[in-house]
């Protein structure tokens, strides 16, 4: 029986108790050395992953078990059709917020605390706010979910690392702000804004990794055989002021 499975066999009868942890521990320890996959991405697509840290990993395992375990009581009572989306993104969050204090990766009072570690709260807006202390190399965001379930923001973070590594997010925890929505607190490098980006220099940049715009109007919207980007922006693509490049911050990013 596989990694996995054993898994999500102690957190149906154990809950996150200190032996399940540490079957997630190691499971994540395997997946970040090379010697497991996740099944959710391919080869390339791990090394999103792995920059992520183990705390995305973790809750991408959770996820997932949260999902199947939905899924399996769908089937044991004879309901048709799939759960709706509300309902695993409940389960999800559920889960992950319970993993996340047994494995010490909660944070009650988020503001106060990302204030006092990382600095003043820069910028906020209906994704994130950004803090950040003058002459730090990192900024750090409390990052909402705008996904129809929390997997699928996991997967984002996973899939901005894989096609921004330049940028790539490292998730180091987990909170709710003081509406109750739950928040992922991770760490981005901060950039030397030297200018937006035009259009033409996003264009040339997403066709580089294999995108097309999709022809939806707005021009700020492309999709691949694989995966969708949206919100592609100047706001969200900036010129380096070090690389002169190109650099993507934040948007939205999917698998079609």
């Amino acid at each position: 029986m596989g990694s996995i499975e054993n898994i999500y066999e102690a957190i149906t009868a154990d809950g996150f108790c200190e032996r399940t942890l540490q079957l997630i521990d190691e499971q994540v320890n395997d997946i970040q050395n090379g010697t497991e996959d996740f099944p959710r991405f391919n080869l390339s697509e791990h090394a999103g992953l792995s920059k992520g840290g183990a705390p995305l990993i973790g809750a991408s395992i959770v996820a997932c078990y949260a999902t199947a375990s939905l899924r399996a009581g769908c089937n044991a009572e004879g309901c048709q059709g799939s759960p709706a989306n509300w309902e695993i993104d409940e389960k999800q969050e559920q889960l992950i917020e319970q993993w996340a204090k047994a494995a010490n990766l909660w944070e009650d009072n988020s503001e106060q605390f990302l204030v006092e570690e990382f600095g003043p709260m820069i910028a906020q807006g209906a994704e994130a706010k950004v803090y950040y202390k003058e002459g730090n190399t990192s900024v750090v965001k409390e990052r909402a979910s705008i996904y129809s379930t929390t997997q699928k923001a996991l997967d984002a973070i996973v899939l901005h690392n894989y096609l921004f590594p330049e940028t790539a997010m490292k998730v180091i925890g987990f909170t709710r702000d003081s509406d109750g929505l739950m928040r992922i607190v991770l760490t981005q490098p901060y950039v030397n804004c030297l200018r937006l980006a035009t259009k033409k220099e996003i264009d040339d940049m997403v066709a580089a990794k294999g995108f097309r715009d999709n022809w939806d109007g707005q021009g700020v919207n492309y999709i691949s055989d694989r995966m969708a980007l949206e919100d592609m922006h100047p706001a969200n693509v900036f010129i380096d002021e070090v690389s002169g490049k190109p650099i993507c911050i934040d948007c939205i990013v999917k698998f079609v």
